[in-house]
């Protein structure tokens, strides 16, 4: 049988991307269903279980942006559950597919070693390992990313390829729908263009300028809704300890080691621009490329934090993860070079392992009970209600907290464990109303309606030693703790008429 070589050497580099992809969805899936849901996801699977009318009646009040991402993921609910298994299942294919794509991009501009060794890295960075394991759209973001970045490559090569540059400009559009802040990437794309392929600025310019025409809607909804991260003005996100290590690398050492790899890639870049050599042409677009890509939407968002509004956070910024592997993988072969011919693969190997074992504790804490949101249980909650409690009993959340961190959603995402109990303070579901949580009375109000009831099940988040408004509204009515079980940062009552 006759085998074509390119065909042949085409399968075998797609082989590479196929099998470090799935290395990094089966690292990432790995032990991401141990932590509880916490806010932010608590939102996207909320949003994810409710009727098509109710979530687009919610989309036109809050969370517009998300739009997309809740669509996919209802429909994923559907066939599989909203467990955590099945929601940040989601988020490591898509971290996989993001892997994946880092290999396509860089084995186009710099061969097959150097690829599988920005894949591997790329799938063990503690930001890919976290947005695997998170069942928000950053994993799905950051994958658009990649593979938009691999068509802009291909597209610079191609000399007719102009029917393809509006696939390009959709899938910038279709990104921005994805999340918002991908259209970042575009500022990314033009200066890489501008850079190194002047002569295709005039293909790009109307593609770009087509994305957006695209993304239009999207925009204007971002802009209406800006208020749902008015939050961040009250946060000081913007600071160098996550710019530089919660940003990237989740902790001091591990950060001080890869950003010196990256200095010394940025070293490499600085003399081969000098010397100009044939051979590093692919290699000097890659670094550029990934240093703009790790860059410059960093730079726009602090930028925006210091002259309009505050718009910083580190896990906006996911979906240049794979540009800060590039670095890092260029910063392994910088320092290796440095050794002797016969020596160069014994020491990117040690540094390659010295950075996988640097990664090591970020990924396990990650994967702790108590990961998410500095220790959000409510499964755990929900977990310990459903064995103690039972039928008939009330049940009562405390109120006292901001809405992303009120105990009631412990009910909402597993609702199974309260079935049965009265939840006297509800006033509308959330699925009945075009917001995000329940509508509440609040409990002072509705304290009367317990006459009679035997016991009472109170959910406080634990803020003190001193007995919570709650439970002391409860005593008042002529009931005694009987239990109270510390989750970690919540604490169960059961009282009971004395």
């Amino acid at each position: 049988m006759l085998v074509n070589p390119p065909a042949a050497r085409a399968v075998r580099r797609g082989h590479s991307a196929l099998i470090v992809g799935v290395i990094g969805a089966v690292i990432g899936f790995a032990g991401s269903w141990v932590p509880s849901y916490w806010g932010d996801e608590a939102a996207s699977v909320m949003s994810a279980t409710r009727t098509w009318p109710s979530l687009a009646a919610m989309l036109g009040n809050i969370d517009g942006v998300h739009g997309l991402y809740y669509a996919l993921l209802h429909m994923w609910v559907s066939a599989f559950g909203p467990s955590e298994v099945a929601t940040r299942a989601l988020s490591a294919i898509a971290v996989g597919f993001m892997v994946a794509g880092t290999v396509v991009l860089v084995r186009e501009l710099a061969g097959t070693r150097m690829a599988v060794l920005a894949g591997i890295l790329c799938a063990v960075l503690p930001r890919t390992t976290y947005m695997a394991a998170e069942a928000r759209s950053y994993a799905l973001g950051a994958a658009v990313a990649v593979w938009v970045t691999v068509l802009l490559v291909r597209l610079l090569r191609a000399s007719n390829a102009r029917r393809w540059w509006f696939a390009y400009a959709a899938a910038i559009a279709v990104g921005m729908y994805v999340f918002l802040y991908l259209g970042l990437l575009l500022v990314v794309h033009g200066l890489f263009v501008a850079v190194l392929h002047r002569r295709a600025l005039k293909r790009w310019a109307p593609a770009a300028g087509v994305s957006l025409l695209l993304a239009a809607p999207i925009i204007v909804v971002g802009y209406l809704q800006r208020s749902q991260i008015s939050f961040l003005e009250k946060r000081h996100y913007a600071t160098a300890e996550h710019v530089f290590t919660s940003q990237w690398f989740g902790y001091p050492l591990l950060a001080i080691a890869a950003w010196l790899l990256i200095v010394v890639a940025m070293i490499w870049l600085i003399a081969a621009l000098r010397q100009r050599r044939p051979d590093d042409a692919g290699l000097i677009a890659l670094a550029l490329l990934a240093a703009f890509w790790l860059s410059v939407p960093t730079a726009a968002l602090l930028l925006s934090d210091a002259t309009i509004a505050r718009v910083y956070n580190v896990r906006y910024l996911s979906f240049c993860a794979p540009a800060a592997a590039i670095l890092l993988a260029l910063g392994v072969r910088a320092v290796s070079r440095l050794a002797s011919p016969s020596r160069r693969g014994a020491v990117a190997s040690l540094l390659v392992s010295a950075v996988l074992i640097g990664c090591a504790p970020a990924y396990l804490g990650q994967r702790s009970p108590w990961a998410k949101d500095g220790g959000s249980d409510w499964r755990a909650v929900a977990d310990y209600v459903g064995a103690n409690a039972a039928p008939d009993a009330a049940v009562v959340f405390d109120q006292s907290t901001k809405p992303s961190r009120d105990p009631r959603i412990a009910l909402d995402l597993y609702p199974e464990a309260f079935a049965g109990l009265r939840d006297i303070a509800l006033e509308t579901p959330y699925g009945d109303r075009p917001h995000l949580w329940d509508r509440t009375s609040p409990n002072a109000e509705v304290a009367p309606r317990l006459i009679g009831s035997g016991d009472v099940w109170a959910i406080e988040l634990t803020t003190s030693t001193a007995p919570p408004a709650d439970v002391v509204l409860l005593e008042d009515l002529g009931y005694e703790i009987e239990t109270s079980q510390l989750i970690h940062r919540t604490t169960v009552y059961h009282l009971v008429k004395e």
